[in-house]
Order: structure tokens, then C-alpha cells, then sequence
């Protein structure tokens, strides 16, 4: 029952025609979402949708499970094409430039408000964050993100006479465990040269004292004596050591090889960490990637993006959104489920995963490397450089080309595709 106050009010109202307010209206939102490395991943997202709704009552969420990478991109980028409802979504880290330049993302500085919200863009690692921020502003937020690790067998360290707590720590123990840990068709280290060549050789140039870009993305350094160096050696661990496969290998199968023994050592994602916890049958250690002039890894993963056509309640509640799944808790609860790294301090004071690192402490190297981590590669015509980098590593690795011709000719592409970039 209306009372009288209440009853006089609404009367006045309509006798002066003072408009009511507005009924607040449901938002729907359409977020894509890659699902491309092993666990359950999309029980994980759909059980965190699913809190946001009972928080947010007035917010309905479709998630969009779109495959790897490139698919999401693809399919997010024909939703907002054919006019499709598309507010948000998880990309590549390094997709930044290209959503930048087809005009396709706000950057989140434009859409925070509130000091708390402003806090919040603050509080993530640095060196996860540093992909998203281009020229001032910063575009993506940090959420599935990685470093590349190496496991390792301990069960076989052991059979070998190595020390299981004691993985090579330099390229020079690399060649030396890997020599005695290979036997009887097993390898002794593998690194993955089909999905990411381009990531997996910015580690062998980072370790060896070089950045493949600048920081404005607008120049590259493949044909640097250091990246050569780096893929020199790379190549070498199957030319000249004999420790790795001839030829390619896979990305997407390397995890069962090392868990089915074939290889006592890879370099791998951190986000296959909770896959392998789960099949190795072996005792497994991870730990950060072996120095040569210093130690390093890019980061990886991917990046939550606003997207341009979204209207402004749109905007708000999908903001909303990425605030409540990068929580401490919530980005806790995601680390423990799949072996990506927590992206904020506070989600390692969390209880939950402060409890799972002193259990399983291979879960916090990833963190750890981060204070050596360097963006991943990226740059603008991001795809097109990258492909081209792509080819000369695996004409290396392949014996197709040296080194040095495969990278100079990368090198000159990429210089024809940036020149325009350059100020």
C-alpha cells in the first residue's frame, strides 16, 4: 500500500509534470573468452559469472568459449562487424596495437571514475601490465597470464645422479643435465616450435641480454648479434648436443610428451601448470628459465579489452565484470585451477593460494620470474612482424636457412611493415 506521503508526492509529480525517474533496465553483456590450454577452464569462468549475477542481479553475462587466441579474435571482431552485441573480452596481450588501430577498444583510463577504481587499475604486477599501456593509457588488464617455466623430471634427475632440487640454472648447465638425462629415445630438453615460435626464441634473446622491440613498438632487433646468438643455440641443443628433436616441436602436444616420459626437461606456459600437476605420474619440479647473460622470460597470455561499441551501461557493468573476476579472490581461485599467474600482490595474501604455494610451492615460481619478465613481443602489424619471425625460427630449426640469413630476412620485413610507425 502506497502511504499518504508517498500518495501526495506521486500526485504533485503528475500535477506539475515533473517526469519520474527511470526504472533501472537489465544489461546484457557478451564476453568472448579463448579456452586454449588444458583443465577445466570454462567451469572456472561460468562458476565466476555466476557469483557476479547473484551480486549483480541486474547484469546477465554470455560467455562465448571461442577456441585458442586467434579464434576469439576472430570471432569477437565478426560479432561487432555484422553488428552483433560484443562488450568485452579475454585477447592476446599482444593484440593491443592491432584493436588500437582498427579503433575497436576504449582504454580503461577513460572509463575508471572513482579513486577505488583507480586504485585497482594500480594494483597489478608491473611487468603483466606493461603490454596492455600504450602511448599513456592503458588498454588491456591483466587476467590469463603466464610466463614460460621450464619442468622437470625429478624421478629421472634422480636415476641420472643429478640433484632433483638443483634444475640448470644457466644455458651451460642446460647442455650438461640434458646430455646426462638423455637415453634410449628419451630427449633430454624440448622446447615447442610450432603455435608460438616467436615467444619461445624472445626467451633464448632475453636470457641472452636483448629485447626483440622497443618499447613504442615501432622498431624490431632480430638481426642483433645477441637474438642470432640465441637461436644459434637453440638449434644447436638438436645439431650439436643431441638433446633435442630434429626437426619441429609441437606446442600443442609437448605436455603429453613430458608427461608420458619423452623428454625429461621443456620449456612450457605456466597455465599448463595445474594439467600437469594433474597426469604426471612422475615427481615433477618447475623453475624459472636457465640464464646466459641474465635471466628472463616474456610474458604471456591474455588481456581483457573494452570494446568501442559498447554504450555507456554497458561499459560500466562490463567494467564491473573485469573488477569482480581480477579480484584478489577470484584471480586466486583461477591461479590454483589452471597454473596462470595470480596478477595482483594481493592475490598471493589471499588464504587460498597462500595455502596452495606452501603445498605446492611450483605453483609460485611463475611469480617469482615475473621481477626478470619483459613484455611479450608485440609491435604494430603486430600479426604480419610476428609471421615473419615465426618463419625464420623454424627455417632455423629446421635447416632450411642459418640463423643469421633467417633473421636478417626477417628483419627486413618487419623494417618495411614499421616504416610508416616510425617517427
Amino acid at each position: 500500500m502506497i502511504s499518504l506521503n508517498r500518495r501526495a508526492l506521486l500526485a504533485a509529480m503528475l500535477a506539475t509534470g515533473v517526469a519520474f525517474p527511470a526504472a533501472a533496465k537489465d544489461v546484457s553483456l557478451t564476453m568472448y573468452y579463448p579456452v586454449s590450454v588444458g583443465g577445466p577452464l570454462t567451469k572456472v569462468i561460468d562458476g565466476m559469472i555466476a557469483g557476479f549475477e547473484t551480486e549483480h542481479p541486474d547484469v546477465k553475462v554470455e560467455a562465448v568459449y571461442a577456441g585458442n587466441y586467434d579464434d576469439t579474435r576472430v570471432r569477437a571482431l565478426s560479432a561487432i562487424k555484422s553488428g552483433q552485441p560484443a562488450q568485452l573480452s579475454v585477447l592476446f596481450s599482444i593484440d593491443a596495437y592491432d584493436l588500437i588501430e582498427q579503433d575497436l577498444i576504449v582504454p580503461f583510463d577513460d572509463v575508471v571514475k572513482t579513486d577505488a577504481d583507480k586504485a585497482w587499475l594500480q594494483g597489478f604486477y608491473p611487468a603483466l601490465m606493461a603490454n596492455g599501456q600504450i602511448e599513456g593509457k592503458t588498454w588491456g588488464i591483466p587476467f590469463q597470464r603466464s610466463t614460460i617455466v621450464m619442468y622437470y623430471n625429478k624421478d629421472m634427475f634422480r636415476a641420472a645422479g643429478l640433484d632433483p632440487e638443483k634444475p640448470p640454472k644457466t644455458w651451460d648447465e642446460l647442455v650438461t643435465d640434458a646430455k646426462a638425462l638423455a637415453k634410449d629415445g628419451r630427449y633430454g630438453i624440448m622446447v615447442p616450435s610450432t603455435g608460438y615460435p616467436y615467444w619461445m626464441l624472445q626467451c633464448f634473446a632475453i636470457e641472452n641480454g636483448k629485447e626483440l622491440m622497443s618499447k613504442d613498438g615501432t622498431e624490431v632487433y632480430f638481426d642483433d648479434p645477441a637474438v642470432i646468438d640465441g637461436l644459434s643455440f637453440w638449434r644447436s641443443l638438436t645439431t650439436d648436443h643431441k638433446v633435442s628433436p630434429d626437426g619441429l616441436v609441437e606446442w600443442g602436444t609437448l605436455r603429453q610428451a613430458f608427461v608420458q616420459g619423452q623428454t625429461a626437461m621443456m620449456w612450457h606456459t605456466t597455465g599448463n601448470l595445474t594439467a600437469v600437476k594433474n597426469e604426471a605420474k612422475f615427481d615433477f619440479g618447475v623453475a624459472e628459465l636457465p640464464a646466459h647473460k641474465q635471466p628472463g622470460s616474456p610474458t604471456g597470455g591474455g588481456n581483457f579489452y573494452l570494446f568501442k561499441n559498447a554504450s555507456d551501461e554497458e561499459r560500466a557493468a562490463a567494467l564491473d565484470l573485469i573488477k569482480y573476476m581480477t579480484a584478489p579472490e577470484r584471480a586466486a581461485e583461477w591461479s590454483v585451477a589452471t597454473g596462470y599467474v595470480g596478477t595482483s600482490p594481493a592475490a598471493y595474501e589471499t588464504p587460498a593460494l597462500k595455502t596452495y604455494g606452501e603445498s605446492f610451492p611450483q605453483a609460485l615460481v611463475a611469480r617469482d620470474q615475473l621481477k626478470v619478465a619483459v613484455a611479450e613481443f608485440s609491435t604494430w602489424q603486430t600479426a604480419q612482424v610476428r609471421e615473419a619471425l615465426n618463419n625464420a625460427v623454424q627455417a632455423a630449426l629446421t635447416g632450411t636457412k642459418t640463423p643469421e640469413e633467417a633473421l636478417k630476412d626477417a628483419q627486413a620485413t618487419a623494417d618495411r611493415l614499421l616504416k610508416p610507425y616510425k617517427n
